[in-house]
């Protein structure tokens, strides 16, 4: 890879199909090890085994996120075809990251006795374990950063087919492991040991696929003019880092202090169902951050084009799901929870199930402003209405209970994503008519028309729902594949359908 990257529809649709992939399939084994583990390791071993490893992607923030940081300037030099300053730009955040890890590591681990003393209420046959076991932990930080630089790079290089082949075994081995020491009756500190083993095998494979995609690489060049430039877009991700976490979960705090954890337990069930949906934006805006970072200086028609199709895919692909679990919602959580839970949080899902596809169209624009270089914009607009979203939150569940907090969190994600919208289209100039000539507005109109359908057998038996629903969502597909797609997508859905490589991009690395 010396002359760029043609980013062409069909590599991206790819490269997303591989990313949702890769994040997944793991679930798979989480679902069949988790309660082997849990069983083994008992409730409690099996609380700081997450804790620990949760702490340890906490004390990632020391990052300050330079990863980000990268792969934005690395896209952006593939854009230009500038590949002499990836090395720089590698090797310097490379180092950043193994600092920052280590002064990480350090204060997780200086933390560790006031953690289990006084913070962290383990039992005290667990407690000498637990120290081991946060100790080793802390010896990951550094290594869980580099991670971080080691995988933007081959994101802002698009080889989403080498990220794929990894990551999947990768993490994987992360429930995988946990689970063979059970059987081999390990303790905790033995199983976090191979773990950490596990993830430095991992760190030294992603280093052979970067140095094969970009044979610079192996000239080890750190250019310190570069880390003013990393640090002040990396400041402003850290900004959206710390906020976003609490501006989600506030609510599940609120509705525990204003409430009760009854309550926090009948909203944080159908929550973490529909949050599930987020792997979708989630793969797809991994892949369109570096290929808007790649487009905006040099390709702004070719970004545009990718704008407004990546939120036509969106709207397509996110739209019907989140209308199907809205019209079967009571039905859902009566199969999977009870009936009680059915006549408690069906609304809540409903309500989120909304609010899931305001957020996943939202995340757009949001990689669209980072990718052109302006972070600070995300950050000062989650700092400008923290307080008036806390103040909402806080009326609408004393009036509301948990569904007023489903309806906070909805009406959060519904004014990021027009504020978004608006700061993308000002900033880039964005032609109204790449909005109408990409078939978005269709597929909105399209998609309501769905809507309509459903809404009108919403109080009908379970089978009559079923059978309506199947047939206006085989006459939806029709219609997307028909008349919202055009001749050139279709094209590139179909050679992305026949063939996804995963292990076969090992050969292809250089």
């Amino acid at each position: 890879m010396q002359k760029g990257i043609a980013l062409t529809g069909g590599l991206l649709a790819r490269n997303t199909l591989l990313n949702v992939l890769g994040q997944a399939a793991p679930l798979v084994v989480a679902l069949v090890t988790i309660p082997y583990i849990v069983r083994g390791l008992g409730e409690d071993g099996f609380g700081v085994l997450s804790l620990a490893w949760l702490l340890a992607g906490y004390f990632v923030l020391f990052e300050f996120g330079l990863g980000r940081a990268m792969t934005k300037f690395v896209a952006e030099a593939l854009g230009k075809a500038e590949i002499e300053t990836i090395a720089k730009l590698f090797w310097t955040t490379l180092g950043l990251h193994i600092v920052a890890g280590t002064v990480g590591g350090i204060a997780l681990a200086a933390a560790t006795p006031s953690l289990i003393g006084r913070v962290l209420n383990i039992p005290p046959p667990l407690v000498a374990e637990t120290r081991i076991t946060m100790y080793i932990v802390a010896l990951s930080v550094p290594l869980t950063m580099a991670l971080g630089a080691l995988t933007g790079l081959l994101q802002a290089a698009q080889r989403f087919d080498l990220l794929t082949a990894i990551q999947i075994p990768s993490t994987a081995l992360g429930y995988l492991i946990p689970a063979v020491g059970v059987a081999l009756h390990f303790r905790l500190p033995g199983i976090v040991s191979f773990m950490l083993v596990s993830r430095l095998a991992t760190a030294i494979v992603y280093l052979y696929l970067c140095v094969k995609v970009f044979p610079q690489l192996r000239r080890i060049s750190i250019d310190s003019r570069r880390i003013p430039t990393l640090l002040a877009f990396g400041g402003w991700v850290t900004v959206c880092n710390l906020l976003i976490p609490i501006l989600v979960s506030l609510d599940r705090f609120l509705i525990g202090s204003l409430l009760s954890m009854t309550a926090v337990t009948y909203y944080t069930v159908p929550f973490t169902a529909v949050s599930k949906l987020n792997v979708l934006p989630g793969g797809l805006t991994t892949v369109t951050f570096p290929a808007f970072s790649a487009m905006a200086s040099v390709e702004k028609e070719a970004m545009e084009r990718l704008y407004a199709r990546s939120l036509k895919y969106l709207l397509l692909i996110m739209g019907p799901v989140v209308l199907t679990i809205i019209l079967f919602s009571t039905n859902i959580l009566r199969l999977w929870m009870g009936s009680e839970f059915a006549a408690k949080g069906s609304l809540v899902l409903q309500i989120l199930a909304l609010g899931m596809l305001l957020n996943g169209l939202s995340q757009i624009p949001a990689n669209l402003l980072d990718g052109i270089g302006r972070p600070d914009l995300r950050a000062k607009l989650f700092m400008a209405y923290a307080v008036l979203y806390v103040g909402t939150l806080w009326f609408l569940i004393e009036k509301m209970g948990i569904n007023g907090a489903a309806l906070a969190w909805t009406m959060r994600a519904g004014l990021e994503l027009v504020l978004f919208f608006g700061f993308a289209y000002r900033l880039m100039h964005l032609r109204p008519a790449v909005i109408t000539e990409n078939g978005l507005v269709k597929s909105l109109v399209t998609l309501m028309g769905l809507g309509a359908v459903m809404a009108a057998v919403a109080e009908k038996t379970a089978f009559a729902k079923g059978v309506v629903a199947m047939v206006a969502l085989v006459l939806f597909s029709v219609i997307a594949w028909r008349y919202l797609l055009d001749k050139t997508e279709k094209t590139m859905l179909r050679g992305v359908l026949v063939r996804v490589p995963i292990v076969g991009g090992l050969a292809g690395a250089e």
